[in-house]
């Protein structure tokens, strides 16, 4: 008699389980990106306050300074990439995003004892290293956990557990140092005991993800161990399919607009609540969250809204409408000359919106569109394309931000947006599903 354990229609939440996977499984597996997010989203954040208070760089340096350690740290992502997905196939899902948050607790805890920008950037390498394997395996777990007809919903859960990591991070952690300073301690001792928490917070995901998620059954576990070469040929050769190529250029604006937002929303905001407002870095930093915070929050109402979109409309609708959304919420910023006057929250909504909306639906859309025999290659052509949006936010929305006007880098990726949007309008017609 078969096993209510080991049945292939079980089903959690609505999602449609894979065979032998538990919802304790799937439970660990939102779990993690609840963690890997708050972590992400943590780290460039909380660096104004750092390179303010534990460095001292003048506000004017600081734009071009945190894209250029975004920068080091994405190399480092598209680098180690490739590595853990082939570790993966033969140690396991389990072990490597285990792994994953130890590196990232190491990354976060080095970080405060950098005392110079190469430093800065060493540590943001090992984190990158981090974020690369955890990356890399919540695109495979979802693979292996959840059937094809759920994936939808599956993405708009996986999103839901994003946002609650990004609101965690802005309405509760970065607030951390000012409520230190406030009992007594000095910027640098709350700066400190505030980077020693999260590396504490990751150790103990580290230690959720080695109980939860499924362990290793190699014979459920495809090959992904193609080279780096052998994946970009692959993968190039797959756009010629209009919905994969539609898809890369998505992924490319998707990545940017989480990069514009964790490495210059923050700083901004910071910014100008200490040269406007008067405000000490700490009390900025909390009070540039709760704008933050705005634009985290509405992902958590977009995450399962999108998921729906994306499972009822064509995929490729759901994408315009996304990017559309996106290309409101980034472009608006270019009239906002007060980051925290109502305009700002307004363009928050949208920005929020677009960012979880073009993650979600060209992830859907390249699902739909991507061959079974060569999925890991496009899929992996598909992170490297976002990649290369992250690499692009970070060097040229640094110096949009420190030479033309702080908005510079939300103005640059609403107008990719639209020019996306445009295209996708353009090939609407001649995607044809192929999976």
């Amino acid at each position: 008699m078969t096993s209510p354990q080991n049945s292939a229609s079980r089903s959690f939440l609505g999602v449609q389980l894979t065979n032998s996977v538990l919802p304790s499984n799937l439970i660990g597996f939102y779990g993690a990106c609840f963690a890997g997010i708050l972590l992400s989203t943590f780290m460039p954040q909380m660096q104004p306050y750092l390179l303010s208070e534990f460095l001292h760089i003048p506000e004017n340096e600081q734009g071009v300074m945190s894209g250029n350690i975004a920068f080091w740290g994405e190399i480092a992502i598209i680098i180690a990439a490739g590595f853990w997905g082939t570790m993966s196939d033969k140690i396991g899902r389990r072990h490597v995003m285990a792994v994953s948050f130890v590196i990232m607790a190491i990354g976060v805890a080095g970080f405060p004892f950098a005392q110079s920008y190469p430093q800065l950037i060493f540590f943001r390498i090992i984190f990158g290293i981090g974020v690369a394997a955890f990356s890399c395996m919540t695109i495979t777990i979802m693979a292996d956990y959840v059937n094809d007809r759920s994936r939808g919903k599956a993405t708009g859960f996986l999103g839901l557990a994003n946002g609650l990591g990004a609101m965690t991070t802005v309405f509760l952690i970065l607030r951390l140092p000012a409520i230190f300073q406030a009992r007594g301690m000095d910027p640098h001792a709350a700066g400190m005991v505030t980077y020693f928490i999260i590396a504490g917070v990751s150790l103990l995901f580290a230690a959720w993800m080695w109980l939860s998620l499924k362990k290793h059954d190699p014979s459920t576990q495809q090959s992904s161990s193609d080279s780096f070469l052998e994946i970009t040929k692959k993968g190039f050769r797959a756009a010629r399919d209009h919905g994969v190529a539609l898809s890369y250029a998505a992924a490319f604006v998707s990545r940017g607009n989480l990069a514009i937002v964790g490495t210059f929303f923050t700083l901004w905001l910071a910014n100008y609540g200490t040269s406007e407002l008067g405000l000490s870095r700490a009390d900025a930093l909390a009070r540039g969250g709760m704008i933050v915070g705005i634009a985290q929050g509405v992902t958590l109402i977009g995450a399962p809204l999108f998921g729906i979109l994306s499972d009822r409309l064509a995929r490729v609708d759901a994408l315009i409408i996304s990017l559309l959304v996106s290309f409101i919420g980034y472009g608006g910023t270019f009239f906002i000359d007060d980051p925290f006057s109502t305009k700002m929250i307004i363009c928050a909504i949208f920005i929020g919106l677009g960012e979880v909306g073009v993650i979600i639906t060209s992830a859907v859309l390249i699902a739909q569109q991507t061959p079974a025999e060569i999925r890991g290659a496009v899929i992996g052509f598909f992170n490297l394309s976002g990649a290369v949006g992250i690499l692009v936010a970070a060097k040229f929305g640094g110096y949009l931000f420190d030479h033309w006007r702080e908005s510079g880098p939300f103005v640059l990726f609403g107008l990719l947006a639209l020019v996306v949007t445009i295209w996708a309008i353009i090939v609407r017609k001649k995607v044809v599903p192929v999976a």
